[in-house]
């Protein structure tokens, strides 16, 4: 089977319960509406590859980007199935309408066109393109639900807009109307046996295709600092209680394009752990991209607060069973943590 690597972190009883959260990057969006529910119901090898890493690894909550969105929630409950199929229940689950996609009568993205997917609110071919979902094991309580995705980005403290020499680019109309998340940014308490937990994902635009306007990489660095805006209480009231922030940041700390301090910044926070997994040669990768190689920009950070015993990134290994349906599956690894439930 396809090798966890893991980091021990502390001891516990054999009586303890153990809560395992995990994020994954599925990269099973398609290139039109309701293609992807045709292919879970096809039986689509990379739908079946996804799958078997999901099983493999058994998380009890998990956050998966790059989900196509559709108004009944179809393709979502047809990817349920599988893995209830595959011996993986997951009896409740979320999603809502991401920003990718969304559209606008703007010029956002500075083309000089209109209606393209550079002029949704978030990058998109379709509304839904490339989606979040949470599978869980556990009730997920929807009607307690803080989804922040509808912030201007202009809103956020200490924002950064794109600008070209010296005027709000691509325009002050697209500055008025431009959405913070590219995805989504969702707050979800779920209830487990042992008390609330609260669930923060998102799922950041990559740093990249930018011009001297920097667009893009200054959106990436004020979705990842959200997260740290919010829990210093500079959005209102903190969620209560504790919590894990699970998603793609699309940025790793010391590789690739972006803004770093972003991420350091979050991950230094004494609101969070990172406890970083590790191969035998120190890899934390995440991702291997063929451009970039591997890098790390998927992230399980529990909130301080938590006891912790294990985390791990799903990775395939030469001659291992699964390690074919890895591959095939995403360019991105399965990231969780084990929660010692007291």
């Amino acid at each position: 089977m396809i090798r966890a690597l893991a980091l021990l972190l502390l001891p516990f009883s054999a009586q303890a319960e153990v809560y395992r959260i995990a994020t994954y990057n599925t990269e099973l969006s398609r290139n039109g509406p309701g293609l992807l529910l045709r292919d879970i119901q096809r039986d689509d090898a990379q739908v079946r590859a996804v799958v078997d890493v999901i099983t493999a690894a058994r998380p009890d909550t998990i956050a998966l980007q790059g989900i196509d969105w559709d108004l009944d929630g179809a393709a979502l409950s047809a990817l349920s199935e599988k893995l209830r199929d595959a011996g993986l229940d997951f009896p409740y689950h979320f999603s809502a309408r991401p920003n990718a996609g969304l559209e606008t009568p703007l010029d956002l993205d500075g083309d000089g066109q209109t209606q393209g997917p550079g002029d949704a609110q978030g990058w998109g071919k379709f509304t839904g393109h490339g989606g979040v979902a949470v599978l869980s094991r556990f009730e997920i309580l929807t009607d307690h639900v803080q989804d922040y995705s509808g912030l201007l980005w202009k809103d956020l403290p200490g924002a950064t807009l794109p600008s070209k020499n010296g005027l709000p680019f691509p325009s002050e109309a697209a500055h008025e109307a431009q959405r913070l998340s590219s995805t989504v940014h969702w707050v979800l308490p779920i209830k487990t046996p042992h008390g609330r937990l609260s669930l923060m994902t998102f799922h950041a635009t990559p740093p990249v295709f930018d011009g001297p306007e920097d667009r893009n990489r200054l959106r990436n660095r004020d979705e990842i600092r959200f997260w740290s805006v919010l829990l210093n209480g500079g959005l209102g009231p903190v969620p209560r209680g504790p919590f894990v922030i699970a998603g793609d940041a699309n940025l790793d700390l010391t590789r690739g394009e972006g803004h770093k301090l972003a991420i350091r910044t979050l991950l230094n926070s004494s609101h969070v752990q990172d406890l970083v997994p590790a191969d035998p040669l120190g890899s934390s990768a995440t991702v291997d991209w063929k451009a970039t190689g591997e890098m790390r920009v998927d992230y399980v950070l529990p909130s301080s607060d938590l006891q912790i015993s294990e985390t791990g990134v799903v990775w395939p290994e030469e001659g291992d069973g699964l390690n074919d349906s890895a591959q095939r599956a995403s360019r991105h690894r399965l990231v969780w943590v084990d929660i010692i439930l007291p």
